[in-house]
This record gives structure tokens, C-alpha cells and sequence, in this order.
């Protein structure tokens, strides 16, 4: 036979309070007194009492739940990024649900059945989004946050880092240090990273009347940088410095320098990424690249899409946050660094 369930109307006879301080316990940011809160959960315990978040849900019109969707989840900048954006929404009270777009798939593929679910909102990570789908969030009143990229003209908000400020101060760093010829690996063509990155750089070649820069495509994984690295030295002129879109195509770049090219980094060519993952301070690559203000990105990201959830007037941001530069033993820089932004020196 059954049990019986235990309502928060029986929590609240227990505890000897009423029912909306059973509610407000479990609410997340609620007020209500500790002491209060303590009875509640005490009788809870006694009583053996789970409340239920989809009934909550229905009452209040919001799930708390923020969806959370991802296309790149083995370049290991996003578990990174991931983790912070679970734990700050956790801390909050929020609880996430996460989509994975596969290669080939897209954002409007997803985000209707990721709407099903009645998240609150939507941060979208590493892929793109239609003005169509944007436009359709907005009607149905669920805010998108887009982290670390942005789409012109969508109804969605953005939290981007300078990239077109970063692939200036590249090529300013590595063409004051000498270098004569420069390299770049780009990564998924149509993203806004990439194009950023790689319209700062090669504007900034053409500024300063340097060679035109040699260019191949890693497609942001390892594999393809390492390809792309040996597909940059079968013809003249060969490249004395790389600047890759981002760090696990340098890794895969590094490996195929110095192994069958057989060529010294920094003394033979230059490298630097861009993300300054975990992997690129290890002893076998000491990987100079530029490095986001990951931590406060999320935070921004989040601060903001709550305060549109809670206000929906809440104007869209669009913010570009300054970046730094981990320098370690991949490249030959000039003695003095302060071109562009604030640099950090990693030792």
C-alpha cells in the first residue's frame, strides 16, 4: 500500500507555523527567520517531507532552472567555464539544465526543446544563434545570454572578452620582438571568436605595412592544429611566429613544431593561444597565451540574466572585457610589454 504524502500543510501543523513559512524555507533568497526556518526543517525531517519543485513551479510560474547550452564540451576551456557557471547558479539556488549541440547541429535545433523544459532563461556558450530563434525567446519573455561571442542584431544580451583588441596586441607584441613573418591558425571560421581574433591580428599586420600573414585552418581542436602547423611550412615563406585562435590548437601546433618539423620554440618560431587553459602552464608546453577574465564573465552573465528574469524591461548588455597575457616560454616577445593592455607576467 502507498504511503500517504506528506504536504507542506502538515510540515506547517508540525512545526506550528503557517504554510507560506514552509514555502519560504525552501525558497532560495526568501526571508524568513532562522528560527523559523530551523522548526520548519526539523518537522520536515520528523515527517519525513520532500517538497515539490515542479508544483512550486506551477504556482510561481518560474522552474529556477537556467538553461545552459554548449557546442565545443572537449575543448577544456568549457568544462572550465561549465563548472563556474554551476557553481555560482547552484550557490543562488538555481539549478541548471544542460544541452549539447553535436557537430552539425544548431542552436535553433535545440533551443525549442531546451523552451519545453519552461527554463527561466538561456545562456548559450559556444555557438551561434539566429535573430529567428532570439526573437522567439523574446516573445515567449525567456532573456538569452550569449557567453563569450555575440550575434548583431538578435534579442540577446552578450559578455565577450576584446578579441579584436587581443589580435592587435599580438601582432604588436610579436612584430616589436622582431619577428618577420607571422603565422595564424584560425578556428571555426564563422564564429564571432574567430572572426574577432583574426581581424585584429591581420589588421594590425596590415597597419604597421608587415608581410601578409600566412593562414590555415585548425577548426579549434588539437588534431587540426597540429595539421594546420605542418601545412604552414610546406611552402615559402614559412612563418617565424604562430598566433593561434585558441590553446588546444597551439598544443597541437607545438607538438608538430617540435617534433617532424624539428624546429625550436621560441628560437626557430614563436607560439602563442588564446584561453590560457589549464594545459598550457604543463612543463612539456609552457604555452604563452591570452587570458579572459573567465571568473567575472560568469558572474556578469549571470548577475545579468537574473536581473532580466526578475525585471524583463532590464535593457540587453553588451559588455567587452580587457584581457591579459600569460607569458611563459613559447615565444619571443619584445623586453617591453605594456602595449595594449594590462600584460601579466606568469612565472
Amino acid at each position: 500500500m502507498a504511503r500517504e504524502r506528506v504536504t507542506s500543510f502538515d510540515v506547517a501543523r508540525e512545526a506550528g507555523v503557517s504554510q507560506s513559512a514552509v514555502s519560504r524555507a525552501y525558497t532560495p533568497g526568501a526571508s524568513i527567520a532562522k528560527a523559523t526556518k530551523e522548526k520548519v526543517l526539523a518537522a520536515a525531517l520528523k515527517l519525513g517531507y520532500q517538497p515539490n519543485a515542479i508544483a512550486r513551479s506551477l504556482i510561481s510560474r518560474r522552474s529556477n532552472m537556467i538553461g545552459i547550452v554548449m557546442a565545443d564540451i572537449v575543448n577544456p576551456f568549457y568544462p572550465a567555464v561549465l563548472d563556474m557557471f554551476l557553481r555560482q547558479l547552484q550557490e543562488r539556488g538555481h539549478r541548471v539544465m544542460l544541452f549539447m549541440a553535436t557537430r552539425g547541429q544548431t542552436i535553433d535545433d535545440l533551443l525549442p526543446q531546451l523552451l519545453e523544459y519552461q527554463v527561466d532563461g538561456v545562456v548559450i556558450t559556444s555557438s551561434t544563434l539566429s535573430s529567428e530563434m532570439a526573437e522567439h525567446c523574446a516573445r515567449l519573455g525567456t532573456p538569452v545570454a550569449l557567453f563569450n561571442r555575440y550575434v548583431a542584431n538578435v534579442e540577446a544580451s552578450s559578455v565577450c572578452c576584446d578579441n579584436i583588441g587581443a589580435g592587435r596586441a599580438v601582432a604588436d607584441l610579436l612584430l616589436d620582438a622582431g619577428h618577420q613573418q607571422l603565422g595564424y591558425i584560425a578556428g571555426i571560421e564563422n564564429t564571432s571568436t574567430n572572426k574577432d581574433r583574426e581581424y585584429g591580428f591581420s589588421s594590425r599586420i596590415e597597419e604597421r605595412r608587415a608581410k601578409p600573414m600566412r593562414r590555415e585552418v585548425g577548426n579549434y581542436t588539437y588534431e587540426d592544429g597540429y595539421q594546420a602547423a605542418l601545412r604552414l611550412f610546406e611552402a615559402s615563406p614559412t612563418p617565424d611566429a604562430i598566433f593561434c585562435a585558441n590553446d588546444i590548437m597551439a598544443l597541437g601546433a607545438l607538438d608538430a613544431l617540435r617534433g617532424p618539423l624539428k624546429l625550436r620554440v621560441p628560437e626557430d618560431v614563436s607560439v602563442i593561444g588564446f584561453d590560457d587553459i589549464s594545459a598550457s602552464s604543463w612543463q612539456g608546453y609552457r604555452l604563452t597565451s591570452i587570458r579572459l577574465p573567465v571568473e567575472r564573465m560568469v558572474e556578469t552573465t549571470i548577475n545579468h540574466l537574473i536581473e532580466r528574469i526578475e525585471n524583463p524591461d532590464t535593457p540587453l548588455l553588451a559588455t567587452l572585457e580587457s584581457i591579459e597575457l600569460a607569458i611563459r616560454d613559447s615565444a619571443r616577445l619584445p623586453e617591453h610589454i605594456g602595449l595594449y593592455h594590462t600584460w601579466e607576467k606568469v612565472d
